[in-house]
């Protein structure tokens, strides 16, 4: 898998060795600089979700897992990625996190945007997103990468994005 770049952010794509760094509490780009915070618990379950799809599947590539970069001083801020190959439907379903530091300033709208179009440019069919539904910055930054809300129950509200509701919207 490529990097991913965005005009702020490099994603830097897991392998299964720098999976199992983040799960020893190590970020999974050996050398590089952590964010105070990173891995944390959602990092971690993101690097053991990553590393059962590429147990029971293979290599997730072109959907797999990203570590998030900061450019501007080389730090790792947070997590990105799928959840695994696109379903029946030929939708991906997308996770994020930064550490606590790093939110508010438009990162992780950033690194979904970067997402959502990795997705398009690889042939999957939409997006799909979910959060917390009290968990308005994560809504806010599914609603800025082109993601619409789907419905809400009381554990989870859902976003999807599919390319011919985006081309109807633009």
């Amino acid at each position: 898998m490529d990097t991913l770049t965005t005009p702020r952010l490099d994603l830097l794509p897991l392998d299964p060795d720098g999976a199992r760094r983040l799960l020893a509490g190590a970020g999974g780009a050996a050398g590089r600089l952590r964010a105070p915070g990173y891995p944390d618990a959602g990092d971690r379950a993101g690097a053991e979700r990553y590393l059962r799809v590429w147990a029971e599947s293979g290599d997730p590539a072109p959907f797999g897992a990203y570590e998030i970069l900061r450019r501007e001083d080389g730090t790792l801020i947070g997590g990105a990625g799928f959840h695994g190959p696109a379903d029946g439907a030929g939708r991906v379903t997308v996770g994020y996190g930064l550490v606590p530091a790093a939110r508010g300033r438009g990162w992780a709208s950033e690194a979904l945007r970067a997402l959502v179009e990795h997705a398009r440019r690889h042939g999957a069919a939409g997006v799909l997103g979910d959060t917390d539904p009290g968990n308005t910055a994560s809504r806010r930054v599914m609603v800025a990468a082109g993601l619409l809300p789907v419905g809400e129950d009381d554990r989870l509200a859902r976003y999807a994005l599919t390319w011919a509701r985006a081309a109807a919207s633009s």
